[in-house]
This record gives C-alpha cells, sequence and structure tokens, in this order.
C-alpha cells in the first residue's frame, strides 16, 4: 500500500499540488462514491498576498486566482486518476465537470471538503470553508475516488474552532451562525449558503465586477489563514 501512497502523492506534487491526503470513505454511502472505497484529497494554495488583497472586497487578482486554481486542481485530479487506471485501478477524478454531473439538488453528492476530512487534512470551519492548521481555509481543494489499496489517516470528525466567532462576525452577508460543524451536522444547519451567495455575488460586482460570487471575507479573517498570510 506504502508504495502506491508514494507514487501518487509524488506524482500529483510534481503536477503542481501543494497538499494530498488519502482518506477512508467507505463509512459514506457507497453510490455517493461512485462504489469506491478511498478518496485522494489534492489541495493548491492561494499566494498569500492574493487573500490578504481581499480585506475589504475580492479582486480581481483573486477572482483571476480563483479560475487559474480550479483549472490546476481538474488537470491534477485527471491526471492523478489516469496514473492510478495505468497501475490498474479504477478511479474518477471529481472535477468541476464532474461534480455538475453528480449533484444532489444545489449540493454535491460528495464535496471535496469530506474527502478532505477523511483524508485528515483539516476541519470544516463556522463558515463552512475547509480549514487546515497550517493554512487556514487559503487554498482550493478537488478529490479523486478510487478502488486502489491506499493507506489512509485518521479522519478528522469535529470542528477544532473552538470558541472562535471571528468569521460569524465578519460576515457581511450574516450567513455564519457560529455553531462548530460535526459530520452529523448537515450544512444548512450552521450555515445559510443563499446569505452567503447573494452577499458574495454584490461583493463581487462591487469589488471586481467578475463573473462569479466571490467573497472570500470569512477565508482572510480566520486566524488559521492571518497565521499562513502574515508568515
Amino acid at each position: 500500500m506504502e508504495h502506491i501512497n508514494q507514487k501518487v502523492n509524488d506524482e500529483l506534487l510534481r503536477l503542481g499540488a501543494d497538499i494530498v491526503g488519502f482518506g477512508d470513505l467507505r463509512e459514506l454511502q457507497a453510490e455517493d462514491r461512485n462504489d469506491l472505497p478511498f478518496g485522494v484529497s489534492v489541495a493548491v494554495l492561494y499566494p498569500p498576498d492574493v487573500i490578504r488583497g481581499i480585506a475589504d472586497l475580492p479582486t480581481k487578482e483573486y477572482s483571476e486566482f480563483y479560475d487559474r486554481i480550479n483549472d490546476k486542481l481538474d488537470m491534477i485530479v485527471t491526471a492523478g486518476a489516469i496514473i492510478l487506471q495505468e497501475m490498474g485501478y479504477n478511479a474518477v477524478a471529481q472535477t468541476r465537470e464532474h461534480v455538475k454531473e453528480n449533484m444532489r439538488g444545489k449540493v454535491s453528492k460528495l464535496p471535496h471538503k469530506t474527502v478532505a476530512t477523511r483524508a485528515g487534512l483539516g476541519w470544516i470551519g463556522k463558515s463552512a470553508l475547509f480549514v487546515t492548521d497550517e493554512y487556514g481555509s487559503a487554498l482550493r481543494i478537488s478529490s479523486i475516488l478510487t478502488d486502489a489499496p491506499l493507506s489512509t489517516a485518521v479522519p478528522v470528525n469535529d470542528s477544532r474552532c473552538g470558541n472562535c466567532v471571528i468569521c460569524a462576525d465578519a460576515c457581511p452577508g450574516s450567513a455564519v451562525s457560529g455553531m462548530e460543524w460535526n459530520t452529523a451536522l448537515y450544512r444548512d444547519e450552521f450555515f445559510d449558503a443563499s446569505k452567503c451567495y447573494k452577499t458574495a455575488k454584490e461583493r463581487t460586482k462591487l469589488g471586481c465586477g467578475g463573473m462569479y460570487t466571490l467573497c472570500g471575507k470569512c477565508i482572510e479573517v480566520c486566524p488559521y489563514t492571518r497565521k499562513y498570510t502574515k508568515e
């Protein structure tokens, strides 16, 4: 197993991933994970100065990096799935197109954030963003599903935000309730996605006139993110 992990890890890093993790998905519904038992989580970081730049409003630079990183992630997970297939295993790249085709209503059947928490890389913050100790939420993530016999990490099932409510206080759309995430909670129980979407759309228009619904305030103010952007 370890040699498979090492090969996949090395190849994904070579392709441009900043973080790679491996998770056991067998506790999740089989239909949600394409009947594949394991997940590979892949993350690409935003540069610190891009995140520092969105303290007031989303910027054109932030919008451009959002697009660029999404393209990069699609390329990385597509290539990673091919690598696993060439090793003789089944693998599905959860590209944007794949996720779009496999939605349950307005929610992905298997969010990248779920794969990332199963891979032990971090937790879901009070703003429903994926959070890591080292980089906060200054990253974007994607994933690969596979039946390769991977060695997997201990999953993260609880929030590490504690009593911090900085993102809730800073949220311009009042979308963050301040409730801590755990695996028993659905997103809508602690975060109002419709308020977030509406406010992000308005702020994007004010900040950069972009086509996306971007805000990023909760990313920028998170103490874990600021530790990364200030270093």
